[in-house]
C-alpha cells in the first residue's frame, strides 16, 4: 500500500478532515476549528491513500522545551495497520530535540501509547471547558 505523507496545511480539505474525526470516531470537530489548530501546530502529518485522507496527527511545540502530540486519527478501514504508530513515530522524530514530549490519550488507548515509549504522568493536571463532562467520562479525577 503506497501512502502519501503531507507535512503542511497547504491544500487540505478541512471538511474531509472533519469527517475523518467523526468516523474514526473521535468526535465532532468543525472544519474551521481544525484549520486553526493545525495551522498553529509546529508539526503535522496528513496521510493519504488513493487521494483519500486516511490518517492525521499534529504536535504543538515550542522548538526546545515541550512538544504536545495530539489529534491522532485513523480512518476505520485503515486501523490496525500500523499507520497510527507511524504517525506518532514521525511526530516523535520531529520533536526529538525537545526536553519532553507530552501526549493526551483517549481512554482505552493508553496501552497503544505505552508501547511507543510513553509513560503515565503522576503530576499532570488540566482544566477543561466542560469540567463536569471530563469527570463524567473519566478523563479527569475529582480532587
Amino acid at each position: 500500500m503506497e501512502l502519501k505523507w503531507i507535512y503542511t496545511c497547504d491544500d487540505i480539505d478541512w471538511n474531509e478532515l472533519s469527517n475523518l474525526y467523526k468516523i474514526a470516531p473521535l468526535g465532532d470537530k468543525k472544519p474551521d476549528n481544525l484549520k486553526t489548530v493545525f495551522s498553529n501546530s509546529k508539526y503535522k502529518c496528513f496521510i493519504y491513500h488513493d487521494n483519500i485522507l486516511i490518517g492525521v496527527g499534529r504536535a504543538l511545540a515550542d522548538g526546545f522545551d515541550c512538544s504536545y502530540i495530539c489529534d491522532i486519527a485513523i480512518h476505520p478501514n485503515y486501523q490496525k495497520k500500523g499507520i497510527g504508530k507511524n504517525i506518532v513515530n514521525k511526530l516523535l522524530e520531529f520533536s526529538k530535540n525537545h526536553q519532553r514530549v507530552i501526549l493526551f490519550s483517549n481512554i482505552g488507548k493508553e496501552g497503544f501509547y505505552s508501547k511507543l515509549g510513553f509513560a503515565k504522568m503522576n503530576t499532570a493536571m488540566a482544566i477543561f471547558k466542560n469540567q463536569e463532562k471530563a469527570i463524567e467520562i473519566g478523563i479527569l479525577s475529582e480532587m
